[in-house]
């Protein structure tokens, strides 16, 4: 499945916040994402992720392992992802160095989450602050086939635009990216 999706920089975050509230409940977690490489950077030379996501809510933790192949639109750096919940979180870190892998970069994102259906879709949005990074920045995505893909952003673009967010918003950076550069 491909991973369609958009981010934005928000700059009016609480009358998003409200906009989405009246879509859905949120769900409110804290992210501890490591991203993982080759000790030659193979991973991020040919444009994919390695990533053991631990999440935080009020009621329970959980950790991802995530693998997200090189981006099928460059647009918007919509990727394949392969996703899979993982028991252990210490077992999955000791298994990605036990081969050979090495840690890149380590940070916290504060996700509030909102599940909704819009345009006959099910879809993600996610307000992020990421504590070392100035803004905040909405993340809306869906799982699609890759022939859907250019279909699932036009319908997230006319979301984004409900919740006053505007194609001059739309932004590529990463956060791996912002965080490498803010800590220098």
């Amino acid at each position: 499945m491909i991973e369609a999706e958009l981010k934005a920089r928000v700059h009016a975050p609480e009358a998003v916040t409200r906009l989405l509230d009246e879509r859905a409940s949120a769900r409110i977690e804290v992210y501890r994402d490591t991203y993982y490489d080759r000790p030659d950077g193979g991973l991020e030379k040919a444009d994919e992720e390695l990533r053991v996501r631990t999440v935080h809510s009020t009621d329970s933790t959980r950790t991802v392992l995530t693998f997200k192949s090189a981006a099928v639109d460059e647009d918007s750096g919509s990727k394949p992802e392969h996703e899979t919940v993982v028991a252990d979180a210490d077992a999955a870190h000791a298994i990605l160095r036990g081969l050979g892998h090495v840690e890149v970069i380590a940070f916290e994102k504060r996700c509030r989450n909102y599940e909704f259906e819009a345009r006959g879709r099910r879809l993600l949005a996610t307000l992020v602050r990421v504590p070392e990074l100035d803004g905040t920045f909405l993340e809306v995505e869906t799982l699609v086939d890759e022939d859907e893909v250019a279909a699932a952003l036009d319908d997230i673009r006319t979301v984004l635009a409900d919740l006053g967010i505007g194609s001059e918003d739309l932004t590529r950076e990463t956060y791996t990216g912002a965080v490498a550069a803010q800590r220098g």
